[in-house]
Formats: C-alpha cells, sequence, structure tokens
C-alpha cells in the first residue's frame, strides 16, 4: 500500500513544493518580519496535498487512457508505471487524488473563512485546475504551457505568500512570475519524449503543436525571460541584489540553451539534459531562497 501510494503521489517530485512554500514563507519574514508556524505548516499541507492530487489523478486518467501503456517512461516523464505494474489499485489512486483535492478545497474555505474570501481569487481556479490538467488542459496548447508555471508559480507561491503576508507586493510577483517561467520550462521540456504517445491520446501541447524544434526555441526564450527577470526585479529593487546569487546557475542555463536543440528530435539523448533542466529549476530558486534568507539578517524587513 504504501509503495503505491508513494509511487502514484511521484513523491520525489514534491521537492518543487516544498521549494515554493519556502520561498514565499522567506520572503514574508524579509519584507514583513511576519513568520507564524501554524499559518507556514497549513500552507505547506495545502500546497502538498495540491500537488499530490494532481499527480494522482494525472496516473488515474493516463493509465484509463492507455497513455501509459503507450509511453516510453524516462526518469522525468512518462509517469511513475505504478498503476501499469498493479492496475488492480486504480481506485486507490482515485480516491487519493479526489482526498487531497477535498482537503484543498476544505482548508481553502478554511482559510478565506478566517483571512478573507478576496484568497478564493486564486483558490477556485487552482482547484479547477488540480482537477482539469490531466483532462482537458493539454488538449489546449497555450494553455497546457503556461499552466504548470500559473499553478506552482500563481495559485501555490503567490497564494502562499498571500496568506501570510495579508497582501500581495511586487517582491511577490517577482518570485511568483520567475517561479512560473522555470516550472512551465520543466514540464514543455519534459513533453518532448511523449510526443508520439500523447499524440495518441488526443493530446496536443507545443511539441505535438509546433513540433520539438519550434518547441525548443520557446524554450530557450522563456530560459532567458527568467534570467532577464531576474535583474529587472533586482534593479527596481523588487527582489534583494542577493537573490542574485542565482547567476551561478548560468553556466547550467547556457548548456540548456545550447543543448535542447540540439537533442529536441532525438529523446533518447535527451535525458541528461531533461535532467539539467530539473536541477536548474531547484537551484534557481533555492539560490534566490539563499539570497532571501542572508537578507533578512542584513536588512530585515526589506530594510
Amino acid at each position: 500500500m504504501l509503495k503505491i501510494f508513494c509511487g502514484v503521489a511521484r513523491l520525489p517530485f514534491l521537492t518543487l513544493t516544498l521549494l515554493c512554500i519556502l520561498l514565499a514563507a522567506s520572503a514574508v519574514w524579509y519584507q514583513y518580519g511576519i513568520f507564524s508556524l501554524p499559518l507556514t505548516a497549513m500552507v505547506l499541507l495545502m500546497a502538498l496535498a495540491a500537488h499530490i492530487s494532481v499527480n494522482a489523478f494525472n496516473e488515474y486518467f493516463d493509465f484509463h487512457s492507455g497513455l501509459d501503456l503507450l509511453t516510453e517512461r524516462t526518469p522525468f516523464s512518462g509517469g511513475s508505471g505504478t498503476l501499469v505494474a498493479a492496475p488492480e489499485q486504480t481506485k486507490l489512486a482515485l480516491a487519493l487524488a479526489i482526498s487531497c483535492l477535498l482537503f484543498v478545497t476544505v482548508a481553502g474555505l478554511w482559510l478565506s473563512a478566517q483571512l478573507g474570501w478576496h484568497l478564493l481569487w486564486l483558490g477556485i481556479p487552482g482547484v479547477l485546475l488540480i482537477y482539469s490538467y490531466t483532462q482537458y488542459v493539454n488538449k489546449l496548447p497555450l494553455l497546457c504551457l503556461i499552466a504548470p508555471g500559473l499553478g506552482f508559480g500563481g495559485f501555490m507561491t503567490l497564494g502562499a505568500y498571500w496568506v501570510l503576508a495579508g497582501q500581495l507586493d511586487a517582491m511577490a510577483i517577482s518570485l511568483s512570475a520567475l517561479l512560473a517561467l522555470l516550472i512551465s520550462n520543466l514540464l514543455l521540456l519534459n513533453q518532448f519524449p511523449d510526443v508520439e504517445a500523447d499524440q495518441q491520446v488526443g493530446r496536443r501541447h507545443l511539441p505535438i503543436v509546433l513540433g520539438r524544434k519550434p518547441s525548443a526555441h520557446i524554450y530557450q526564450i522563456l530560459l532567458v525571460s527568467c534570467y532577464s527577470l531576474l535583474l529587472l526585479a533586482v534593479w527596481l529593487q523588487w527582489l534583494p541584489a542577493l537573490s542574485l546569487l542565482a547567476l551561478l546557475t548560468l553556466p547550467l542555463a547556457w548548456r540548456l540553451i545550447r543543448d535542447v536543440p540540439r537533442y529536441a528530435n532525438a529523446p533518447e539523448q535527451l535525458v541528461p539534459t531533461m535532467g539539467h533542466n530539473v536541477l536548474l529549476t531547484h537551484a534557481f530558486p533555492g539560490l534566490v531562497l539563499l539570497g532571501v534568507l542572508i537578507s533578512s539578517f542584513i536588512s530585515p524587513h526589506g530594510g
């Protein structure tokens, strides 16, 4: 049972959720000197439940569509294969997805009742995205591109900041936009090996509609935009100067800009590059987080 849960929930991929919430909490501490352990723990539990729900719905729907039987799995794409190995556990996967979604919904309503119903502006579309991502969003190319970034950068990080700080500001928007660009790029590249399989079950993401090579150029544009936004946000003092620690990832980013188009049409050779992309997606916000934390001690409360 535990093995099935871990597989369907895709536990190794939940590290991004932890980074998003830690970044939001540290930014609130830097800006306002506010930190509530119970509230932060609640937000983190909700974020983890939301991510697990998306993953479990994805496992369930992809198994029932037959996609999991067509996909050549990589360490970074193609699902976990849990239900292919244990098809009798499909109801457990669906129950996990629904239970986590219900928890997010109930906890979100409780938070909104305590802190303000304005939070539902992010909460309602966030819940809808959790359920609709696999079944519907993957059939709409542009929405499929922005949805992962919107989910993690917008609903998760921006929502966490709003809950913890009680308001939004330029720092919150900057962080959410940086994460949105990185995570949309992460999912975009992970779609490359699955083009043929995804096409057979009716998906229509950008690598299917435009092709892998043009999508590789979109990847490059989004990655350059991420670093440009970081520089702009620091220049405008929306982020502390030590956020520029993220520039230490530039050699890795350059390698990705070079290798993604080079291996775009060779999925088997793309796997190491996908690994580098996962590393970048963690290292960049991790270094921004470090910069914000150090800045909190050097110049507390945004000073």
